[in-house]
C-alpha cells in the first residue's frame, strides 16, 4: 500500500513537472522571437559567438604570464550554469540532508528521479553494482551540469549580457567539452587503477597471449584508442550542440540580412521571410530540447562505459 503510494505521488508530480515545463517551454519560444534579433547588426560574428570565444570580444581583459584568461560571454556563462547548477543541486537535496527518510517532493522529487535513472539506466550496467555508488555521484554530476548547460544556452534573456548578439551555448565550445572529456579521461585512469593497481591497468590494454609482431601493431593502436575515447566525447557533444545553435541564429539571420540597409529587398519581403524562419526555428526549437536531453544522456553513458571497460577489463 505504501509503495503504491509512492509511485501514485511520483507520477502526479511527474505530470505537474511536464505541464509547468510545456508553459516554460512557451514562455521561452515566445521571448526567443521578441529578442532573437537582439537589436544588433547581424554577421558572421553574430553566428560563431553562439559557440567560440572571440577573442576581439571580451567583457574584461585579463593576462597572466603571457596566458590570456579574459572574462567573455562564454566565461560568464559557464560561471552562470555552474552557479544554478551547484544551487539547485543543494535546494533539491536540502530534505535528506535533514532526514535521509524524508518523502521527496517538488523538485527534490524530480531530482530523485533523475538520480535514480543515471543510477539504474546508466551507472549500473555499465560499471556494476560493486562500484556504482562511487562513480554515480561523477556521472550524475555530468548529467545535470551538461542538461543546465545546453538548456540555460537555449534562454534567450542571456542576450543582454555583453558580447555578441544572442545567448551562448557553453556545451558548444569545445574548450568546456574538452574539459569534461578530460575528467573522463582521468577517471578511466583512476577507475582501473583502483581495481587493478597501476601497473595491472597498462597490462590490461593488451590481450594475453598475442604474438609479440602483433604486439608492433597493436600497442600503438591501444594507445591511439586511450587518447581517442575522450576526443569522442568531446567532438559529439560540441559539434552537436554547435550545429544546432548555428542553425538556429543562421534561419533568423536570413530576415535580418534581407533588411539590412542596401540589400534591396522591401520590408514586405523581409517580413515574410521572418514569419517563415519563426515557424522553422520553432520546429528547430522542439528538436533541440530532444537534443539537448539525448546529448547530456550520451556523454553520461559513454563515460560510464569507458569507466566499466577500465574496471572490468577482462570482459
Amino acid at each position: 500500500m505504501a509503495n503504491s503510494s509512492i509511485e501514485f505521488d511520483r507520477k502526479a508530480a511527474f505530470h505537474r513537472f511536464t505541464n509547468n515545463g510545456f508553459k516554460m517551454l512557451l514562455f521561452v519560444l515566445f521571448t526567443s522571437f521578441t529578442f532573437s534579433a537582439g537589436g544588433k547588426e547581424f554577421t558572421g560574428d553574430t553566428i560563431f559567438g553562439h559557440v567560440v570565444n572571440l577573442p576581439d570580444v571580451v567583457i574584461y581583459n585579463i593576462e597572466f604570464m603571457g596566458i590570456n584568461l579574459s572574462i567573455s560571454k562564454h566565461v560568464v556563462m559557464l560561471l552562470i550554469v555552474s552557479l544554478l547548477t551547484i544551487m539547485i543541486s543543494l535546494y533539491a537535496t536540502r530534505i535528506y540532508r535533514r532526514d535521509i527518510n524524508a518523502q521527496p517532493k517538488g523538485i527534490s522529487n524530480v531530482f530523485e528521479i533523475l538520480m535514480e535513472f543515471v543510477k539504474s539506466d546508466i551507472v549500473i550496467p555499465n560499471i556494476g553494482r560493486e562500484k556504482y555508488k562511487a562513480w554515480t555521484p561523477l556521472i550524475f554530476t555530468f548529467f545535470i551540469f551538461i542538461l543546465m548547460g545546453n538548456f540555460i544556452g537555449m534562454i534567450p534573456f542571456f542576450e543582454k549580457i555583453p558580447g555578441v548578439a544572442g545567448s551562448s551555448t557553453i556545451t558548444g565550445n569545445m574548450g568546456v567539452t574538452a574539459a569534461l572529456a578530460t575528467i573522463t579521461f582521468f577517471a578511466i585512469i583512476v577507475a582501473g587503477t583502483i581495481k587493478h593497481g597501476f601497473i595491472g591497468h597498462w597490462k590490461n590494454m593488451i590481450p594475453g597471449g598475442v604474438p609479440a609482431p602483433v604486439l608492433l601493431i597493436l600497442i600503438p593502436i591501444e594507445i591511439m584508442g586511450m587518447f581517442i575515447k575522450p576526443l569522442a566525447l568531446m567532438l559529439r557533444l560540441g559539434a552537436n550542440m554547435t550545429a544546432g545553435h548555428i542553425g538556429l541564429v543562421a534561419i533568423f539571420g536570413i530576415p535580418m540580412i534581407l533588411f539590412a540597409n542596401g540589400a534591396g529587398y522591401s520590408q514586405n519581403i523581409s517580413f515574410s521571410v521572418g514569419v517563415i524562419s519563426v515557424l522553422l526555428n520553432t520546429a528547430i526549437y522542439f528538436l533541440e530540447i530532444i537534443v539537448c536531453l539525448v546529448q547530456a544522456y550520451v556523454f553520461s553513458l559513454l563515460s560510464a562505459v569507458f569507466i566499466g571497460m577500465a574496471i572490468h577489463a577482462h570482459h
